[in-house]
């Protein structure tokens, strides 16, 4: 008896413990990075864990798959061409704006 009251008192302080260490994130959109495709959730909920120091997040929503927009050599090539900027800025201008070409020329020609 007393070892099942031990365990009880256990686990909810174990309970108490998460709680605490748990709070909603207010996020607009969440993506998951396939090889091949995106998993994209908009307007999820997430919840944010930290369980004995492990950060753990728990994702809910409705999920739709995204093929990847993956830019080709030429792309870039034509990018560089359009905004005199250099490989290296092209690319990381891209991967910020989820390859979006036109959203990418657009980026780099405001300093301009």
């Amino acid at each position: 008896m007393f070892d099942q009251l031990k365990n009880i008192k256990q686990m909810t302080n174990l309970v108490k413990q998460v709680k605490t260490n748990m709070k909603e994130i207010d996020a607009e959109r969440v993506v998951i990075e396939l090889k091949d495709k995106n998993i994209v959730i908009e307007k999820p909920k997430v919840i944010y864990m930290d369980m004995m120091g492990q950060p753990s997040y728990q994702v809910m929503g409705q999920a739709k798959e995204e093929e990847k927009n993956e830019p080709t050599e030429d792309d870039i090539k034509m990018i560089m061409e359009k905004t005199g900027k250099d490989r290296e800025t092209v690319e990381k201008k891209l991967e910020e704006l989820n390859n979006d070409l036109a959203a990418t020329i657009l980026e780099l020609k405001k300093g301009d």
